[in-house]
């Protein structure tokens, strides 16, 4: 009995590599002087992989959903970059150009989060 058991066991935890985590992908246009808010909602952390399709810089910022801003983070056309988000903070994507731009964004983790857009 004892050998089936741990037979069981080995098999489950083999199997754990084949779950399905949750992840969102989306391309994102801001239009110009606008701002993108990913998560101004409760939620647990989540990981960004953002790239910045765009040909001019954009400015990412950490902001607790209880209020204000911190981290800020300048990303240069073509760059891409990857950013933890806290529990119960938004990701803002600012965009300060007159034109609108495109991010693409890869998000791993809590992935029940409120998107909108903000005027600065």
């Amino acid at each position: 009995m004892n050998k089936y058991v741990a037979l069981l066991a080995c098999l489950l935890l083999s199997a754990c590599q084949y779950l399905p985590f949750p992840q969102l992908t989306s391309s994102t246009t801001i239009g110009g002087s606008n701002a993108f808010l990913l998560g101004n909602n409760p939620h647990g952390s989540f990981t960004v992989s953002l790239k910045n399709l765009a040909e001019t810089d954009i400015k990412i910022w950490r902001c607790p959903i209880d209020g204000g801003q911190h981290s800020p983070v300048q990303v240069k056309p073509n760059e891409q970059i990857s950013v933890r988000v806290e529990k119960n903070t938004a990701l803002r994507i600012e965009n300060a150009s007159a034109k609108a731009v495109d991010v693409l964004l890869k998000v791993k983790g809590d992935t029940g989060l409120s998107m909108g857009y903000q005027k600065p």
